[in-house]
């Protein structure tokens, strides 16, 4: 067979990046020195805790049980590295602004560094969706199952669509892993037995926000690209591009600063989910040392015994008249509550009020949140847990409330969460860890379909450019929200609108495994994870 010989003169044809590059020794002489001081840290960081609150040595079985949690919860991490990152690396790697290799390692750094400097707002917002019962005995047998369940089946979905390389969301399959835990938990209830199931209501706005995102991803890098092809009139920016000339140089930075802001706020976004859960496992496991935050200084107690008088005053007034005998009534009024969702009567505000009367003598008692002991953490936290959530649920059970009290039961609210959720520098570090390495394995095949297959053409420096920086904004803005939303659906959408845009063409193949892995992934996590669930209750 004779090979074909081009005229002279004639350019060269196109050709696609070379993925399958060697990354010298010394990275990986570096990768295992990373994960090694991550492991490092995070058992000082443990220990440390543990010592603080003079805890003393688990049992073995306990042990084992919380290192095989937690390794299974950074595993997630891990694979949403390598799964998600991959769309931020794909533009700057088929426009050739960055070599694959070192792509790869600045959008992994940059992961690392958006999780160390979180917010901390979207940590939480998946765990509020879980039934009220587990997360308070999540230490239990039933507990243990949760966590191992979600996890499990989240994980299983994302490694079943990366090998068939399609862009997943991992904020996706978790979402749906709650709620099929939430519904196993209900369908496995005693008859008679009320459980609080999925909540419905934050789910939907959960949801919306997953299934929203991507749409307007689509949308909006289609209309920036519109707008870039009005306002620049270099059409080489709109053209595929092209591997024997470099781009210009300002394209290329632009490229490279997208790129670094979609990691960044992908880090920032997705590594909070598996710290809420990794301190869900701690709480559990070690409740001395972590249901409460013995972070926070002597100095707030003044100003939280002044916002819970404040919130049960006004908690009292509503009540008219309505008082359980006891704290401990008041407790189960307020958990039977959350169960139920029928929470704005009279009697419910009574609950409320007398348990946050018993929650202020508390912390009084003791001077400050990290002065409580041992034998009174986990119902202290648990009582700052149910009040929180009541509270936060009143509005949507019809409470309508003058602004002032509005305000200061919120005000409440935020003081209750300060004292319970909290997220120490270890395990931000060991979560960065994760992320941040699972970046730099397995992500040619989901930046193969990103490159190549979602339009005819290979991506141009302006639609890479559009779809990243439409993607690093929108997931930016659902950090400040507290909304877990998804890279990988709002980057490939936004690229799918670019193609659309810029008349490049869509392969419709793509498009529709996409879309069916998109609208499958809800349904095929839920089952998972309520299967998976079922199984552990019985073998835990």
């Amino acid at each position: 067979m004779s090979d074909t010989t081009l005229p002279s003169g004639a350019p060269s044809p196109l050709r696609g990046p070379n993925l399958h590059q060697k990354p010298h020794a010394s990275i990986s002489v570096a990768f295992l020195m990373v994960l090694a001081a991550g492991i490092g840290y995070a058992v000082h960081g443990f220990v440390t805790d543990l010592q603080r609150v003079d805890q003393p040595p688990l049992a073995i079985g306990a042990f084992l049980l919380l290192g095989l949690a937690l390794l299974i919860a950074l595993g997630f991490e891990f694979v949403n590295g390598f799964h998600d990152t991959a769309n931020a690396v794909a533009t700057v790697i088929y426009t050739h602004s960055m070599p694959p290799v070192l792509a790869v390692l600045w959008s992994g750094a940059f992961n690392f560094l958006g999780v160390l400097l979180s917010s901390g707002a979207v940590a939480y917002s998946v765990i509020t969706l879980l039934p009220v019962e587990l997360i308070l005995q999540v230490g239990s047998s039933a507990g243990y199952a949760m966590i191992f369940a979600l996890l499990i089946a989240a994980i299983i979905w994302n490694l079943g669509t990366w090998a068939l390389g399609l862009p997943n969301s991992s904020s996706h399959a978790l979402i749906g892993s709650v709620i099929g835990v939430g519904l196993a938990n209900q369908l496995m209830a005693p008859k008679g037995q009320a459980t609080s199931g999925v909540d419905w209501a934050q789910a939907l706005g959960v949801l919306q926000a997953l299934l929203f995102s991507p749409v307007m991803g689509f949308i909006l890098a289609a209309l920036l690209l519109l707008f870039l092809k009005h306002a620049v009139r270099n059409r080489r920016l709109f053209a595929p591009a092209d591997p024997n000339h470099p781009p210009p140089l300002w394209i290329r930075g632009l490229l490279i600063l997208t790129c670094t802001a979609v990691s960044f706020a992908h880090g920032g976004n997705d590594g909070q989910k598996g710290m809420g859960l990794i301190m869900l496992i701690l709480i559990g496991a070690v409740p001395t040392a972590y249901a409460l935050n013995r972070t926070m200084p002597d100095e707030t107690t003044p100003a939280f015994v002044e916002t819970t008088r404040r919130a049960e005053a006004i908690l009292q007034s509503h009540a008219d008249g309505n008082h359980p005998a006891s704290a401990e009534e008041a407790r189960r009024m307020v958990g039977e509550a959350l169960r139920t969702k029928d929470l704005n009567r009279p009697e419910l505000y009574g609950a409320l009020a007398v348990l946050s009367a018993d929650i202020v003598r508390g912390v009084q008692n003791y001077g400050a949140i990290k002065h409580i002991p041992a034998e009174a953490t986990s119902n202290m936290r648990n009582d700052m847990y149910l009040a929180a959530d009541a509270i936060r649920l009143l509005p949507k059970a019809g409470a309508d409330l003058p602004d002032a009290e509005a305000q200061a039961l919120k005000s409440y609210q935020e003081a209750l969460n300060a004292g319970t959720r909290f997220i120490p520098d270890w395990v931000k570090f060991s979560v960065a860890v994760a992320l941040g390495l699972g970046t730099m394995v397995g992500w040619r095949r989901i930046v193969i379909t990103v490159g190549e297959r979602i339009g005819k053409q290979h991506l141009a420096y302006a639609q890479g450019a559009s779809a990243e920086m439409v993607a690093a904004g929108t997931i930016g803005l659902a950090e400040v929200y507290g909304l877990p939303v998804s890279t990988t659906h709002i980057l490939s959408s936004g690229v799918a609108g670019t193609m659309a845009a810029n008349g490049s063409g869509l392969q419709w193949k793509t498009v529709r495994n996409m879309a069916m892995a998109w609208v499958l992934t809800l349904p095929a996590a839920i089952t998972l994870a309520g299967v998976l669930y079922y199984i552990l209750r019985h073998l835990f």
